[in-house]
């Protein structure tokens, strides 16, 4: 499967732990990745300085849904599903 054009739900609802050019943190979930375009098109995709969870973040059906509303609903379900709870 193809990642949808226009989409970007996987460059924003999940958290990123590692560093990301421009962003050496990593980022929160929710928070626009810098290196989405205006078209919400990485601007790293398949470049080494990508970071690997990036890359093993494969699209699905199941994750992708209908629309990119839907990939970010089911995206950030599972990031707050999978996000370490306070004590």
């Amino acid at each position: 499967m193809n990642c949808r054009p226009g989409c970007g739900a996987c460059c924003i609802a999940p958290s990123i732990s590692s560093p990301i050019p421009g962003m050496p943190h990593g980022k929160p979930a929710g928070v626009r990745c810098v290196q989405l375009d205006a078209a919400n098109a990485c601007r790293i995709f398949g470049r080494p300085e990508r970071p690997a969870v990036c890359g093993q973040l494969m699209p699905s059906a199941e994750m992708c849904g209908v629309s990119a509303s839907a990939a970010m609903l089911w995206l950030s379900r599972l990031e707050l599903a999978t996000a370490p709870q306070p004590a």
